[in-house]
């Protein structure tokens, strides 16, 4: 049935129900001026057209001090749809019909959800996703970072599909620019130097040893465990991310060799190796490491070409492939590359430049 408005109390309404209940709202006006419509409650829980009015003018007073009333912010809070909750509807929608999904979702949880996962998604604003693209490009590439604010994106796109949105802010936000001309890798001397710093911190260490030996991505690494080792071998099976499939790499470093049998020794076969506490294991491992790297080599560094970042253990593992006149076909399988341009970025290393192959022609 329609509302009746009380014939007492200026903007108070009832409504009689079917059950012969009767539920009061009231109306008023917001900060804006805006008309606005409340359910106060109903007679059989004790609500009565006074209760309704009294309400009203409390509401009223706090909206004059510039105070939200507690009960609208108590419903507010119920309606919330935060980003995290439109994420997980989005890529369950996505699980049946893409094989990278996982992959997709495993990048919005490690880079998006802890800075934006629980916020109010109708209230993100350009700025809130600038300041994300600000912290990501001190740790990561700018293809990196363009990728994972194109997840966010996603995730926007989902919801302006189902009207919980009027428009994307990502659209407002300007992707970096990509330039591979240069990438920045360590020379022995500073792996030496990084590896001599990182000694006394066994986890930071092994990460860090990890990664220069076997060129895996810090998703993976934080992901091994006992199962993929085989110290008969010497083989380490890895978890490649963005294939969502294993590849094979080698352990070829005693060092690394001895630390990790040490490592396994009193461990489950499925915990990860790195794991030491229930934090967020790639995380801490990130923040850590990345708290090292700029101390030691991005102090003043402005440009990302020349900044030393996680990801650089990862250039500098193929780097000295390529200078040590590894084929490229063999760092292509190393990196477990699908795209062999993704690998000739590192052909400019290789010794021969090709003029010992011209002076044997002997034309």
């Amino acid at each position: 049935m329609a509302r009746i408005k009380s014939k007492k109390y200026t903007g108070v309404y009832q409504n009689k129900l079917a059950n012969g209940d009767v539920s009061y709202s009231i109306n008023y006006k917001d900060e804006d001026g805006k008309k606005v419509w409340f359910t106060i409650g109903k007679k059989s829980e004790g609500i009565t057209e006074i209760f309704a009015y009294n309400k009203r003018s409390e509401f009223i007073n706090k909206i004059r001090l510039g105070e939200e009333p507690p009960a609208i912010a108590k419903k507010k809070k119920k309606q919330i749809i935060t980003l995290d909750s439109m994420a997980t509807d989005s890529y369950d929608v996505k699980a049946l019909h893409n094989k990278n999904n996982k992959l997709s979702q495993r990048k919005y949880e490690m880079h998006v959800s802890p800075t934006l996962g629980a916020k109010d998604i109708k209230k993100i604003t350009v700025e809130d996703i600038q300041k994300l693209q600000a912290k990501k490009i001190k740790e990561f590439s700018p293809k990196t970072v363009n990728t994972i604010i194109g997840e966010l994106s996603t995730v926007f796109n989902y919801a302006l599909d189902k009207g919980i949105i009027l428009s994307n802010p990502t659209t407002k936000v300007k992707k970096l620019k990509v330039d591979n001309a240069r990438e920045r890798y360590l020379n022995k001397k500073e792996v030496s130097i990084l590896l001599e710093y990182l000694k006394d911190d066994e986890q930071a260490y092994l990460f860090v040893l990890l990664a220069l030996t076997t060129g895996a991505r810090v998703g993976a690494l934080t992901k091994l465990t006992a199962r993929d080792i085989n110290f008969e071998n010497r083989t380490i099976q890895m978890l490649d991310e963005k294939n969502d499939e294993k590849y094979t790499t080698f352990l070829s470093n005693e060092k690394l060799e001895y630390l990790l049998k040490v490592r396994v020794k009193n461990r489950k076969l499925d915990t990860a190796i790195l794991e030491e506490n229930q934090a967020n294991l790639y995380e801490q491992i990130k923040d850590k490491v990345s708290r090292v790297l700029n101390t030691m080599f991005n102090d003043g560094v402005k440009d990302p070409k020349h900044r030393v970042v996680i990801h650089t253990l990862r250039h500098t593992f193929a780097s000295h492939l390529a200078i040590n006149g590894t084929p490229i076909f063999t760092i292509q399988k190393l990196l477990n590359h699908k795209d062999i341009n993704m690998t000739l970025r590192y052909a400019k290393l290789a010794p021969d430049s090709g003029r010992d192959s011209i002076k044997e022609l002997n034309f």
